[in-house]
């Protein structure tokens, strides 16, 4: 029986996820939540989004013009649940993640995509040209640093080595030792107890080396204050969590094998709602 079902196996079409085809937006998850292009009704006065997000994704400087830092958002869905006159939706875009924490920030005017959005520099920092160059865009070592938050980004980190996303067959291994890591990854608000610690393992990977915020936690803190980096993160990952395919979307985009551009990608999106 058991050398059936192998032989079986042998001639199965393989369930690993082609990554080179991965589609930002998910049919099924929330994502973050944007302004309904097709919207007729203006906000006015009204803050309701504002008032209820935990993380204060959201600002309003007028009534018309609406600021996303969807580096701080949880994909909760609650803004768009309370937003009285359905300007909000939820967009299934789940690919939040990029190498300049400014490029998670969005500005909506007259419930538009803001034309400065779109002419972002989408030049590659020094750190992350170094890390291609060492690991020759083949695969990298990452010490993960549990800096006191829910959990969670460990959950999808443990899940990304699975049959379906298969961490390891795109050459991306957890080791035990920054000593012996290629990256960094924290996945907390950084209290002041884990400060240093992530300091000490960061100190100790030999250079060149990346720092990777994983989870809305090490992005922004999320509904906590956000503690001392070793330094400025190189790739920085939004969500709570990052889905496992997300995670790994944004190691191959810091490996050079993708190419992706947070603010580009999300515009053609809305532009396909019109």
């Amino acid at each position: 029986m058991r050398s059936l079902l192998e032989l079986i196996n042998l001639v199965t079409k393989k369930r690993n996820l082609d990554f080179s085809k991965l589609n930002p937006i998910h049919p099924v998850n929330r994502g973050i939540p944007v302004v309904n292009p097709k919207s007729k009704t203006s906000c006015g006065e009204c803050k309701e989004c504002v008032d209820v997000c935990p993380t204060q994704v959201i600002q309003k400087s007028d009534n018309e013009v609406l600021e996303f830092d969807y580096g701080k958002c949880l994909q909760c869905g609650i803004c768009v649940a309370y937003c009285p006159s359905e300007t909000l939706i939820n967009s299934g875009f789940t690919f939040t993640f990029g190498f300049k924490k400014e490029e998670l920030q969005i500005t909506y005017k007259e419930g538009q995509f803001f034309s400065d959005a779109k002419n972002t520099s989408r030049d590659v920092p020094k750190s992350i040209l170094d890390f291609r160059q060492l690991t020759n865009g083949k695969g990298f070592t990452y010490r993960e640093v549990s800096t006191s938050g829910n959990n969670s980004v460990e959950a999808e980190l443990g899940a990304s080595f699975n049959s379906v996303f298969d961490s390891e067959g795109l050459g991306i291994r957890v080791v035990a030792s920054p000593k012996h890591a290629d990256a960094i990854l924290f996945s907390g608000p950084v209290p002041t107890r884990m400060i240093q610690p992530l300091q000490k393992a960061f100190s100790v990977t030999p250079d060149p080396k990346i720092l990777i915020a994983c989870g809305t936690e090490a992005v922004s803190g999320g509904i906590y204050e956000m503690g001392e980096r070793p330094k400025e993160p190189d790739l920085w990952i939004a969500g709570d969590p990052p889905r496992p395919d997300v995670i790994l979307s944004a190691f191959l985009l810091a490996l050079g094998r993708i190419s992706f551009h947070f603010k580009e990608e999300l515009h053609k999106f809305l532009e396909t709602l019109k």
